[in-house]
């Protein structure tokens, strides 16, 4: 453990560390955001309702509109005087959500990401190559401070632009990347068509993240590049990445650093509290944040809630599922599209590369997969729909496409589902 005092703090110790500062978060907001305050009041909730861990769930959510509509600086609980860096989200859907940072944020955020590569096996004096994007997106600067401060020899490459990655790789010898995990797989394509094995390449491992990906393409990756392969979890409204990570000897569960991080699991339709093990939305307090703290920030992000494990005794959490706003209900069913990633898994002859894409005939929606294989037959197709029918419940239709033919990541989030419902 790179923090061993916090990682695996005495549980009633942790958990009255975690409402104590609940507690002062909540009177921050209450006293110094005037958003929050209307809020409470429109809740029927003051800061001395707070007596419990239970009592948090009385206090209202925190939405990523709240954020837009205090754009750019209207929840911050310091000075603007007092920033010391400032990220934002791209703004494609509307306003970018901005998020501040003081100087006690970006010790915290350095701290988080340390732990974080430390449990993915990153040591003092190994060399990180950081394919994430640097500039107003958190993954870049948020993992390179990180990095430093467990003593790591930064390359900080930004994404995009493959022939350079693959140059620097081969030149620095690089011992750890952190980049997205379908950026993962380009690179891996990359290096494979300049001739390398994975026994030639310095990758020892990955820190992947920024989408949901699966246990499928965890495989592929690892294959690929030779190395062991961990899940980092952020979002930039809560700090950025660093919130949790897998250890490299499990890689089951990421572990989530809750000193600084307190988070519920709730039905995505009623916001009601669920237990420990059942998929809902993750909701994340940033309880000891100082510039703009969140409240029950909900995250859109299905996973679970699960055991502590490791000699830690933070909690862990599951693999994002999806994004609750980028699920496919089709025909009353469900679906994400990790679960279509897993089920493509057990269908040989397929390239990990796939796009679903969303139509309507008519009232009802369908949809359609594009998938790569170097096959192109009807018995192929075929064992592709009957796979999901059986794994996911629902049917699609299947369309193979030749390799290299599907959009690839070049740096940044890749997304899996294009809707054209819209369109005739």
């Amino acid at each position: 453990m790179f923090n061993p005092a916090a990682e695996a703090m005495p549980t009633p110790e942790l958990q009255a560390h975690q409402l104590a500062h609940l507690q002062a978060t909540v009177q921050r907001l209450h006293g110094r955001v005037p958003a929050y305050r209307a809020k409470f009041a429109g809740a029927g909730v003051a800061p001395a309702d707070l007596r419990t861990l239970d009592d948090l769930g009385r206090f209202p959510f925190t939405r990523k509109e709240d954020l837009r509509e205090q754009y750019p600086f209207g929840l911050l609980s310091v000075p603007r005087s007092e920033l010391r860096r400032i990220h934002a989200s791209s703004g494609t859907s509307g306003k970018a959500t901005v998020v501040g940072y003081d100087a006690h944020d970006l010790e915290l955020f350095a701290e988080v990401v340390a732990r974080s590569l430390y449990a993915a096996g990153a040591r003092p004096g190994m060399l990180f190559h950081n394919a994430y994007g640097y500039g107003l997106f958190t993954g870049g600067l948020g993992t390179h401070a990180g990095a430093e401060r467990l003593g790591l020899g930064v390359v900080p490459v930004s994404g995009g632009n493959t022939a350079k990655q693959v140059e620097l790789i081969e030149d620095f010898e690089p011992e750890v990347i952190a980049c997205t995990p379908s950026y993962a797989l380009v690179l891996a394509e990359a290096l494979k068509k300049r001739g390398h094995t994975p026994g030639t390449i310095s990758l020892k491992y990955a820190v992947l993240g920024a989408e949901p990906w699966s246990e499928a393409m965890r495989r592929e990756v690892e294959a690929g590049l030779g190395l062991k392969a961990t899940n980092i979890y952020g979002l930039s409204e809560i700090i950025g990445p660093g919130i949790s990570n897998e250890d490299v000897q499990a890689q089951h569960g990421s572990h989530l650093w809750e000193d600084h991080f307190y988070p519920e699991i709730v039905d995505p339709q009623t916001g009601d509290s669920l237990p420990e093990g059942e998929p809902g939305v993750l909701v994340l307090t940033s309880m000891t944040r100082t510039a703009m703290p969140l409240l029950r920030y909900w995250t859109g992000d299905i996973t679970r809630l699960l055991p502590p494990s490791g000699g830690r005794t933070v909690r862990r959490m599951d693999m994002i599922q999806g994004r609750s706003d980028d699920m496919i209900v089709l025909r009353g069913v469900n679906v994400y599209p990790s679960q279509i990633e897993a089920a493509l898994s057990a269908v040989e002859g397929l390239s990990p590369h796939y796009l679903l894409v969303r139509t309507r005939s008519g009232m009802l929606d369908e949809l359609g997969l594009r998938v790569e294989s170097a096959r192109q037959d009807a018995a192929l197709r075929a064992e592709v729909v009957r796979v999901i029918k059986e794994r996911v419940g629902v049917t699609v239709s299947c369309e193979l496409c030749g390799l290299g033919s599907l959009p690839r990541s070049e740096g940044g989030k890749l997304r899996r589902v294009q809707d054209l419902r819209g369109e005739r």
